[in-house]
């Protein structure tokens, strides 16, 4: 496999091997024979600017799209399509798109994917999903009713639900207040304690830094750099962001 400067070696059990893996939208390549190895309890967090590829990355990486070329192994081995129903019960994805039914209540949303993760309809265990997000008291209320805050936290809620070993994330902290963006750090701690592994993509650098054990930087659909985040903080993220990005379109970091 071809070495980015900087380049983490994986020593830890593989959950995702990306090997020169394209996505072409069109004749136009949204990534580009990109290269990536996240190990088990990797908390991995994805940058790059506009276009650089990452939620066309994490939604390959959710079977959500093929890759174009290369090779794509998730916890060891390749995924015939018939497959991938039960790979999703080991992936959470929560992005800005909530993946809720407005027409069903929280409750009823919960009960829904808890059936398809293959999960017995327990009560008790939505009712703890519901209170980690702090919605136990609007179960019964239809998701129409929301405010984006408020439906964002209940897509955690469906995310976390069955306890899966590779999260997926893609501007999770989108539409949250900052309750809502400490409830969501919180749970991300607990589960990467318990051995999950994960991938942020995020702009949100001081909610999403703490959480990180790597960084990667994503530019015209390539790794640029990866390293570990031991020793970054904001600043000096940044700076490595401006020299990675140098060059490609809409590389100003947010703050």
């Amino acid at each position: 496999m071809s070495r980015t400067p900087g380049a983490v070696s994986i020593a830890l059990e593989p959950v995702i091997e990306a090997r020169g893996i394209s996505r072409l939208f069109g004749s136009l390549p949204a990534l580009d024979g990109l290269d990536l190895l996240v190990g088990r309890g990797e908390s991995l967090l994805l940058l790059g600017p506009n276009g650089a590829g990452k939620s066309t990355l994490l939604r390959t990486l959710a079977t959500l799209l093929r890759p174009s070329g290369g090779s794509l192994r998730w916890f060891g081995a390749e995924v015939p399509a018939g497959d991938r129903p039960a790979l999703r019960r080991r992936i959470g994805l929560l992005s800005h798109q909530t993946f809720l039914y407005d027409h069903l209540t929280a409750g009823e949303n919960l009960r829904f994917y808890a059936g398809l993760y293959g999960l017995p309809p327990a009560e008790a265990t939505l009712c703890r999903a519901l209170k980690e997000v702090g919605l136990d008291d609007r179960r019964a209320e239809p998701v129409r009713t929301f405010s984006r805050g408020m439906q964002q936290r209940l897509a955690i809620a469906r995310a976390f639900l069955h306890r899966p070993a590779l999260f997926l994330l893609d501007e999770p902290f989108t539409g949250l207040d900052r309750h809502g963006a400490d409830l969501l750090q919180a749970l991300m701690r607990e589960r990467i304690l318990d051995g999950a592994t994960s991938v942020l993509a995020t702009h949100d650098l001081p909610a999403a830094l703490p959480l990180a054990t790597r960084v990667v930087i994503l530019a015209a659909g390539r790794v640029v750099l990866d390293r570990p985040a031991s020793d970054l903080d904001a600043p000096g993220l940044e700076a490595l962001y401006r020299g990675a990005t140098r060059g490609a379109a809409g590389t100003g970091m947010p703050t």
